[in-house]
């Protein structure tokens, strides 16, 4: 099983929409699929239907009380999509660095209960909260590799630097080096900022930063309005091409690392 986890410390780069089209063109591959909310804001679990807040389980259970593979399995939820399941958020989660306090040990507890299900799936992606606490933290230390989305224009530079500095200070309590890729996201050739940004990412994060780019693709927002995965809901839009030339990438990269 490959965890993937889907992390920057700013908000509208495209986390989410990197989740779901790479989720959803795995699963048109065949292959078993976890999407994993860690987000109070639950936007991954709403966009497949799932109105967390109704739900008796979540992943709000699993850093309250102790989980075997069965409790964590009631937890998910099936989407319409055969090969997709759903760990899904709730607003719960927003006062989980409250109480847990200093608790110890809590760093770890998403990569013990996903390794119970290492047999179920065979990738898993985690979608992250903009705020570094106890879920980003949960969620970067189960990861196989960092996926970073920086969408392209100026003020997306300095979450970017905020991000690799967390990466850094985590790094001391990691018996291996954090594996991460740059994911340039709404690209747009015809404004000076974007190709600026890209040249500078290219310039600043040489050797982390994926090659291509991902254009802005208002098809994004319509799959979205009409709960479809983005490569069911026009799979050759150039938003999901670009999509599956970064998935060939990330899984070469996964098979040779």
């Amino acid at each position: 099983m490959v965890v993937w986890t889907i992390a920057n410390q700013k908000g509208g780069v495209g986390k989410t929409t990197t989740t779901i089209t790479l989720g959803g063109i795995l699963a048109d591959q065949g292959f078993r699929v976890l999407l994993v909310d860690t987000d109070p804001h639950a936007s991954l679990s709403y966009y497949f239907g799932i109105e967390s807040e109704e739900l008796d389980l979540s992943i709000y259970n699993l850093f309250m009380e102790t989980s075997t593979k069965e409790q964590i399995l009631q937890s998910l939820c099936p989407t319409k999509y055969s090969h997709i399941d759903i760990l899904p958020a709730t607003m719960g989660l927003a006062t989980l660095d409250r109480a847990l306090g200093n608790k110890g040990g809590m760093g770890l507890v998403l990569k013990k209960a996903l390794k119970l299900l290492a047999d179920e799936y065979d990738y898993v992606l985690i979608d992250c909260p903009p705020v570094l606490g106890v879920l980003m933290v949960n969620a970067l230390a189960a990861s196989d590799r960092i996926i970073v989305p920086v969408q392209t224009e100026f003020l997306a530079l300095k979450g970017l630097e905020r991000m690799v500095n967390t990466l850094d200070i985590m790094q001391g309590e990691q018996a291996e080096p954090f594996k991460y890729t740059i994911v340039p996201t709404m690209f747009d050739k015809r404004t000076k900022a974007s190709l600026i940004t890209y040249r500078k990412l290219q310039d600043v994060y040489f050797g982390n930063v994926w090659s291509g780019v991902i254009p802005i693709d208002t098809n994004f927002r319509n799959a979205s309005q009409a709960q479809k995965l983005p490569s069911d809901f026009l799979r050759s839009s150039r938003g999901v091409v670009a999509y599956k030339k970064l998935l060939h990438s990330l899984i070469n990269a996964q098979q040779t690392s």
